[in-house]
């Protein structure tokens, strides 16, 4: 936690470091003269994608016999953002922990759904990363290809990793097989493989859904990540610069700030910059699209907060009064 805090710490000292007294001014003057309209529907925007992402969790569930409450689940889901900005990936024990309180699931059997969950994420991210090295154009494909072609000489040899992960994969598949079974009469080994046994049955859960939920799943994921991208188009509208802007510049914005996220807890101090880097692709002043970052970034948080705060609350005294 203290070093992805402090990567963000950093990126702000950085950032508020290298601007003099005008651009200050100017960067303050854009956040006055906004539209908050466009802002406020920004978060909606962000509260019906992680609505949709509870939408879709619940339906991991159902190969398992298991059909939490859409409200128990979307809580969970913001309460899971919320421990994220705390605690990296602590979130993802905090949404499984609250579902175990409010519907009794196991945390093991949550938490393969979770795992599930992230994979498909990642797999979808490579695709949209995929899909917009192909589908941009102008200067965003020529910004990109000039940063990159400059460091493909300096990427470690693909061979060799690939090699090198499937070496760890047997050694972990034959300690498996000739340790770990002889130690499950050791109590917490037992414990720990029962957890990873219904870990493995919620991953499992994806394909076993049946057609009509596979087709949901899917439905549910393109919603979410369409949401994403229209979160950033509808932040352009509140500064008159940036109006102009389209779809293929929400998307390249949508891009770089997801890079942010991974970089510093919660995107913090590292969002913003990449959001601005994005902008400045299409001319936009340094000003206005430092401006236009904190506020994309912002509007996020603040759904995060007040409303993974009030869950926060209804599930603490969900489980006083269950005591």
């Amino acid at each position: 936690m203290v070093v992805f805090l402090g990567i963000g710490a950093f990126f702000i000292y950085w950032f508020l470091l290298k601007l003099d007294a005008n651009q200050k001014a100017a960067i303050w003057q854009s956040f006055r003269d906004a539209n908050y309209m466009w802002v406020a529907l920004a978060m909606v925007c962000c509260l019906l994608s992680h609505f949709m992402r509870a939408l879709r969790w619940r339906l991991l569930f159902r190969p398992l016999g298991l059909n939490p409450s859409l409200n128990h689940t979307f809580g969970s889901v913001i309460v899971a953002y919320l421990g994220n900005l705390a605690f990296p990936r602590a979130g993802e024990v905090m949404r499984c922990a609250t579902l175990r309180t409010s519907e009794r699931i196991p945390m093991e059997k949550s938490l393969g759904t979770v795992v599930t969950e992230r994979l498909i994420d990642t797999l979808a991210f490579g695709l949209i990363v995929l899909l917009g090295t192909v589908v941009m154009f102008g200067k965003a494909k020529d910004w990109l290809y000039d940063s990159l072609s400059a460091k493909f000489d300096a990427l470690p040899n693909m061979t060799m990793l690939a090699i090198a992960g499937v070496v760890l994969l047997v050694l972990a598949w034959l300690a498996y097989k000739l340790l770990w079974k002889r130690l499950l009469h050791i109590g917490i080994v037992k414990k720990a493989d029962d957890m990873v046994r219904g870990m493995v049955d919620g991953v499992k859960s994806i394909f076993h859904m049946g057609r009509r939920n596979t087709t949901l799943f899917l439905i549910y994921s393109a919603v979410i990540y369409t949401l994403y991208i229209l979160g950033g188009l509808i932040i352009f509208h509140a500064f008159g610069e940036t109006s102009w802007l389209g779809l293929r510049a929400a998307f390249v914005v949508y891009l770089f700030g997801s890079v942010g996220m991974t970089f510093s807890q919660g995107g913090i101090g590292v969002y913003p910059v990449l959001v601005q880097m994005a902008l400045d692709i299409y001319g936009i002043s340094y000003e206005v699209g430092t401006a236009c970052g904190w506020l994309l970034w912002g509007s996020q948080q603040v759904v995060v907060i007040a409303v993974g705060a009030a869950y926060l609350v209804y599930f603490s005294l969900k489980k006083r009064k269950q005591k």
